[in-house]
């Protein structure tokens, strides 16, 4: 399975963020414009770097305009879409099987929920892609998954509905769980679960779930 690794410029815990590369072993790192700082200061090459470079250090990009076997692509910075968006689009253009995405999250709520969007353009492609720091682990599915205890990122589990509804929520192994339940906007069921057995199984009938394994 191609796996690509990109990394974006939100917050970024370099000691676990560098254990996760050394962990994942990537066939591919992307970093996403001001994703490039974390390359530099940690002294680690990666494959491409892609952006309009608007908020990545000037360091940073003069540095590896001198490196070889980086390519590099500069993009206009009058574009709709964010650099991220890009390089998941670049990941896919190039046969990613499967993207991890790091640097995602942070204070700018905007970014979070946008990167949070973005998940979606794996999910119509078929292409896994999850969002992970140091204390969360974020996916979106449209079909049942099964999270072994030994395997969990974390100590909850939330369920939050993506779309404006998903039916026939059963949830298996759990603390709180749950039997054909409907699960809608403007509610917070599925909030802060637990699991309890040693897998935990989600199914559910159509629609879109996100789900989020946190730790405090």
């Amino acid at each position: 399975m191609k796996h690509f690794l990109i990394v974006s410029g939100g917050d970024i815990d370099d000691a676990f963020a560098c254990r996760m590369i050394e962990k994942e072993q990537p066939d591919v790192v992307i970093a996403a414009d001001k994703g490039m700082d974390f390359f530099y200061r940690n002294q680690i090459k990666p494959d491409f770097i892609i952006g309009d470079f608007d908020s990545a250090e000037r360091e940073s990009l003069c540095y590896f305009r001198t490196q070889s076997n980086v390519q590099i692509r500069e993009l206009c910075p009058m574009k709709d879409d964010t650099d991220t968006e890009s390089a998941i689009r670049y990941a896919l253009e190039q046969g990613a099987e499967k993207i991890t995405l790091l640097g995602a999250t942070g204070s700018r709520l905007d970014h979070v929920l946008g990167n949070i969007e973005l998940l979606g353009i794996g999910l119509k492609a078929g292409v896994p892609i999850t969002m992970l720091d140091a204390k969360n682990r974020i996916r979106m599915i449209d079909k049942g998954i099964t999270i072994k205890k030994s395997e969990q990122y974390g100590t909850y589990v939330s369920l939050l509905p993506y779309t404006e509804c998903v039916e026939c929520v059963t949830l298996k192994g759990f603390k709180y769980p749950l039997t054909d339940a409907t699960l809608t906007g403007f509610c917070s069921l599925g909030v802060s679960n637990e699991i309890a057995e040693e897998k935990a199984e989600i199914t559910f009938d159509g629609g879109i779930l996100l789900v989020i394994e946190s730790r405090d």
